[in-house]
């Protein structure tokens, strides 16, 4: 089509075989939109288009896309605001006649299997920040390994025994997000092939870091979790999950945290058997 249509927060760019769409940077614009920057979206990717009555005369263009063909999407799993809706685009009432123009022109090219679930991702998950805080660790990512570093002030005993934790994308099957603006907020690996034997809290399962107030912020931890989905789908099943070698850590770090045990220990919350065991391994990473 070649045209351009501005709204609310976000212009759509549409090209032959796939639509732009910008979301401005403006302090009215919501974090997430910000924090995505722009996102190409294949024509093919979309299952549907509609056209709605908005609030206080406007009209909302909003595109549907198919289930597996965007990690956000897939990700974010319905959770996300009105306002925060990346494939929803808000028009002042009096370009009605032209959105539903566009409307047109979008259902005329969507794809074959529009009302199937796409077996593939075709909608590039957005860069995600190489790092992010939640309530009870710091999670990182790499492209290849998702690692948790617990803090002492929010994590779990659960936690603070397993220690730290690694992670590999090839012996992952999936990502679960659940937002920090609902209860139980929290970002959960599934490890591949592993049996259903995690305890079922987040904040008791080494697999999972938790969310709160101010902690594993939207616009930080949907893209992370987009970013993992979609590496992992790209990972070959076929490689056996293995943990990465962690970076040599800081001396004074390591007796931070044995420190930490030994309060845990004089708790009652650690016997002397696990309280040596763990200060055996953190020594040994030195």
């Amino acid at each position: 089509m070649g045209d351009v249509l501005a709204g609310f927060h976000a212009v759509w760019e549409f090209d032959t075989d796939s639509v732009l769409i910008r979301f401005e940077r403006g302090l009215r614009t919501p974090k997430l939109l910000q924090a995505l920057g722009e996102r190409r979206v294949p024509y093919e990717a979309l299952a549907s288009v509609e056209l709605t009555q908005g609030k206080r005369g406007t009209v909302v263009l909003r595109a549907t896309p198919r289930p597996g063909a965007d990690p956000l999407a897939d990700a974010a799993d319905g959770q996300l605001k009105e306002g925060s809706d990346p494939y929803r685009l808000v028009l002042p009432a009096e370009r009605e006649t032209l959105a539903e123009y566009y409307a047109d022109e979008l259902r005329a090219r969507l794809g074959p299997e529009a009302d199937t679930a796409a077996d593939r991702y075709l909608v590039a998950a957005p860069p995600p920040p190489a790092s992010f805080k939640a309530y009870d660790a710091k999670a990182f990512f790499d492209g290849e390994t998702v690692a948790f570093r617990w803090f002492w002030t929010g994590a779990s005993t659960a936690k603070w025994k397993a220690g730290d934790q690694r992670f590999a994308v090839a012996g992952l099957s999936g990502v679960e997000w659940r937002s920090p603006e609902i209860f139980n907020g929290h970002l959960r690996l599934l490890p591949r092939g592993a049996a259903d034997d995690r305890p079922g809290a987040a904040d008791q399962d080494p697999a999972a870091v938790v969310f709160g107030m101010g902690y594993g912020l939207a616009h930080e931890s949907l893209p992370f979790a987009a970013a993992v989905l979609e590496a992992v789908q790209a990972a070959t099943p076929a490689l056996v999950p293995e943990r990465s070698p962690a970076a040599r850590p800081d001396p004074a770090d390591i007796a931070d945290r044995i420190r930490h045990l030994g309060a845990l220990r004089e708790a009652g919350l650690l016997t002397d058997d696990e309280f040596s065991h763990k200060k055996t391994e953190l020594l040994a990473e030195l």
